[in-house]
């Protein structure tokens, strides 16, 4: 993981605002929901019990690399995204992490 995903992720589970370069997070009280940007396009939303994941519009290898950090260390261990030829995927478990399945990507999903 590269130190600014690391300092995002920090940011992210200590329910405070950051920047550094082109990423960004915004923490808002009243939701208790932290809000990742990258170029200032959002791609993800963090909360208590969810990571919902977007693609800023750009299905971009920082953006991947940013997601897959924000999955590592806030949903379930081995869920991501991931491309196969040119189209990105969810790798998700719905069993706690015994089996995973790939779902398609699309804008917005949700790891509960």
């Amino acid at each position: 993981m590269r130190k600014i995903e690391k300092q995002m992720n920090d940011a992210i589970s200590n329910n405070q605002n950051w920047q550094s370069g082109n990423t960004a997070v915004v923490y808002c009280d009243e939701t208790n929901e932290s809000k990742v940007y990258l170029h200032g396009n959002h791609i993800a939303t963090v909360g208590d019990n969810f990571v919902m994941i977007f693609d800023g519009g750009y299905q971009s290898v920082t953006t991947k690399s940013r997601l897959n950090a924000i999955c590592s260390e806030h949903c379930v261990s081995g869920e991501g995204v991931f491309q196969k030829a040119y189209n990105w995927f969810v790798r998700v478990t719905k069993d706690g992490g015994k089996t995973f399945q790939t779902e398609d990507f699309f804008s917005g999903y949700c790891f509960a």
